[in-house]
């Protein structure tokens, strides 16, 4: 059977071990990405106990490893307890090549593509701002203007949905600054009740109102030399707004049931989820406030927006969560892989972060799985990243498009494709087209 196996990957590297003690020596030596394991090793070739001992040391020494068990028809529970233990995936015997082939090419993709994102996350966070982790191009933009609007004393806007991490770069704004010795001080103008906002805003003197039982100090007050974070600014009710407008203007202000003008020195970052234009036009919103607050306007993409950072960052969370809660090392199924780098994530990175927190948390096996993660999604919505796939659904589309702008014509069909009518006609036939409907 060893044999067998080294035929029918004569394209890898092929090493191979009889006994659970000769397989640990392999894997700590070689640190393969998969290991093909049969339960049944001696002296226990009959039992299964050697085999779970072999695949239990194998992930202790070299958890990224993809272990694929071997199992008969009759021992298909075993091979079920292998996945929950953590192996990758199993196989009956006797032996298909073409179906073990399948298994073993997709566990090497798996084992890549977690490396990959690895490395991209040692990389990035120790290249991008406090914090933050990511690799797309879309928020690479955005740290670019953090880090270029971070040494000046502008205010800035930051816009996005809730979820998109406005508080993180607001600290970022803040720890690259000149005042990063200084307080950074955040309010939540959506979370505090309307009668409540004004006093911690700009705080009151004693007896300024039933309860003011001392001189209180205001949020703005607070932040002196440093910054202040205002979220979600979109709720600040009008009255408030021009008080607040009345001190970017002159940069002082009274406290409730003071009269003396108190002078302060603070940066101001703001952000919302709303779309402040339309509040503006509503009356909702103040212009002149709008214009103080937006010096510099950043735009922070939805994380379905942002390639490749949502696997990214469900690396991160499962690495820290892992260490936070004591659990051994885990790694996402290939189910969860996909659905994580596919799902649209309407919650965006706090969401993400709470899902894995609770998969950690409530995963019994060293795969974490869709199950674990609660979300309702199916390989059937997952985005194909087979090239054939996505080339021949491009070419439908192609030709579907050069139909309609030609008005049926073939001759001008088959110039917009830049191919000639023979071509266009075998992949008509090649793709099954109805050109005619």
């Amino acid at each position: 059977m060893q044999r067998q196996y080294k035929w029918n990957f004569e394209n890898y590297e092929v090493l191979i071990a009889g006994d659970r003690q000769a397989a640990l020596d392999l894997v700590k030596t070689n640190a393969p990405a998969v290991v093909l394991l049969d339960l049944g090793l001696p002296p226990d070739p009959d039992g299964t106990t050697e085999g779970f001992a072999a695949l239990n040391e194998i992930l202790t020494t070299n958890p990224m490893t993809k272990i694929i068990v071997a199992s008969g028809h009759e021992a298909r529970e075993s091979a079920i307890n292998a996945i929950s233990g953590g192996a990758y995936d199993f196989y009956q015997k006797p032996v298909d090549a073409d179906e073990i082939g399948l298994i073993v090419e997709r566990a090497f993709k798996l084992f890549d593509l977690e490396r990959e994102n690895r490395e991209l996350q040692k990389r990035q966070t120790s290249n991008r701002l406090p914090g933050l982790v990511t690799a797309s191009d879309s928020m690479e933009q955005v740290c670019s203007v953090i880090e270029r609007v971070a040494p000046t004393a502008v205010s800035v806007l930051l816009l996005g949905a809730s979820g998109t991490g406005k508080e993180l770069l607001a600290r970022a704004l803040h720890d690259l600054s000149d005042r990063s010795n200084q307080p950074f001080v955040a309010i939540n103008c959506g979370a505090i009740p309307e009668n409540l906002i004004e006093s911690e805003l700009f705080g009151f003197e004693k007896g300024a109102f039933t309860g003011a039982m001392k001189q209180t100090k205001g949020k703005i007050e607070l932040a002196e030399g440093g910054t202040l974070f205002l979220d979600e600014i979109g709720d600040l009710p009008l009255p408030l707004q021009v008080k607040l407008l009345r001190f970017l203007q002159e940069r002082v202000i009274e406290r409730i049931g003071g009269r003396k003008e108190i002078p302060v020195d603070v940066r101001v970052i703001s952000a919302t989820h709303q779309a402040l234009e339309e509040q503006i036009n509503d009356g909702r919103f103040r212009e002149d406030l709008y214009y103080r607050l937006s010096e510099i306007v950043v735009n922070i993409p939805d994380l379905k927006d942002r390639d490749g950072d949502a696997l990214l960052l469900a690396h991160n969370f499962m690495n820290r969560f892992t260490r936070e809660f004591d659990k051994r090392a885990k790694s996402f199924d290939r189910h969860a892989t996909r659905a994580i780098a596919s799902y649209d994530w309407p919650g965006n990175v706090r969401e993400l972060e709470n899902r894995i927190k609770r998969a950690v948390i409530m995963s019994d096996g060293r795969k974490i799985t869709l199950d674990d993660l609660e979300i309702d999604y199916t390989d059937d919505h997952i985005e194909t990243l087979n090239l054939k796939e996505i080339r021949e659904k491009n070419d439908k589309a192609a030709i579907v498009k050069a139909l309609s702008l030609s008005n049926g014509n073939i001759s001008e069909t088959a110039r917009l494709l830049g191919i000639s009518r023979p071509t266009f006609y075998g992949l008509v036939k090649q793709y099954n087209l109805n050109i005619e409907k």
